[in-house]
């Protein structure tokens, strides 16, 4: 290597230097005194952990975006963590195993092995919250209220919600009968919104008529709280889960009206981000000038129950260095 070139990072790693570390540095601090302040214990979950036990339960996607490498003192494979949320789940499941209510944050590195856009860092500092132990839509409520906090905290402004339910999609799909392959399908032609596509899959796969008419309108089910109306007359026919669910949206605007009047509300009931260990509200935070996500979150219920104990579980995270 030319000595020009010793000094080049790799695509999508970059140091933070003065003044920039001394801001982050301050709102990394200003950030878990306020989860502190909201109960939240802090972890430290370590950067790396035998590849089972850091995918387990987390879905392809999180594969995809891993690390790997080979233990020297075992031959096992290790993997370098690319998102903290499954670390800290095994830690409430299997290290803390604590009954009732545990409430726990993080900060720290996360390597990606690819970045998530063209532009994007693949060594983000991830900072988050998570509720365990607590199934109710009042947890939810809970985290995207701190979730809101904190990026009022850091400066942004202008913040735009988007809310979905993970539980609609996964109640119409097992009424209908579809196999884990057919249903896996199915999911990747909502994400592309692909409608021509969708017709011709429900054509062939869903017998029932009324399922079928059901499953074709989540897909254009976004927008205002009108959504929501909209929904209960179009999906009435659904099981009481979809129902419930669709409760549970108004009872989150409910109480965002209430304690954050700015911020714009935005519903979509096709949305299936994260949908691989998601099972009900999710919810991502957008302001302007940022293509992407600032923040992202959702409940994951069951995950725990790979490390040996099922708990009711939500949460969220984002990126420092973005904030």
């Amino acid at each position: 290597m030319a000595t020009a070139e010793r000094w080049l990072l790799p695509d999508g790693i970059e140091e933070i230097l003065p003044p920039r570390a001394a801001r982050l540095e301050q709102l990394r601090r200003d950030l878990l005194d306020l989860y502190r302040n909201w109960g939240y214990e802090q972890v430290f979950p370590p950067l790396v952990e035998y590849l089972e036990s850091l995918l387990t339960g987390a879905g392809n996607d999180l594969a995809l975006q891993t690390f790997k490498l080979t233990d020297q003192l075992t031959g096992r494979l290790m993997g370098i963590r690319a998102d903290m949320t499954p670390q800290v789940a095994r830690i409430d499941a299997h290290t803390l195993k604590r009954e009732g209510v545990t409430r726990l944050c993080y900060a720290g590195h996360i390597l990606h092995a690819k970045p998530e856009i063209l532009t994007a860092s693949r060594c983000l500092i991830q900072i988050g919250a998570e509720i365990y132990g607590h199934g109710a839509v009042a947890s939810d409520i809970e985290v995207i209220r701190l979730m809101l906090e904190t990026l009022t905290a850091s400066g942004c402004d202008s913040i735009h919600l988007d809310l979905g339910h993970v539980a609609l999609y996964r109640t119409l799909a097992g009424a209908a009968g579809l196999s884990e392959a057919q249903e896996w399908q199915l999911f990747e032609i909502y994400q592309r919104k692909a409608v021509p596509e969708l017709e011709q899959f429900l054509a062939a796969q869903v017998r029932d008529a009324g399922l079928r008419a059901m499953l074709r309108e989540l897909v254009s089910l976004a927008g205002d709280r009108s959504v929501i109306g909209k929904a209960r007359q179009k999906l009435g026919a659904a099981p009481k889960a979809v129902q419930q669910a669709l409760t549970d949206l108004e009872q989150i605007a409910d109480q965002l009206s209430l304690s954050h009047p700015g911020v714009n509300l935005y519903f979509d009931l096709g949305e299936l981000r994260g949908y691989h260990y998601h099972t009900g509200p999710v919810f991502s935070a957008y302001v302007p000038g940022m293509g992407q996500a600032i923040a992202n979150g959702g409940r994951y219920d069951h995950i725990g129950e790979v490390f040996g104990r099922a708990r009711p579980a939500t949460g969220f995270s984002t990126d420092l260095a973005e904030l």
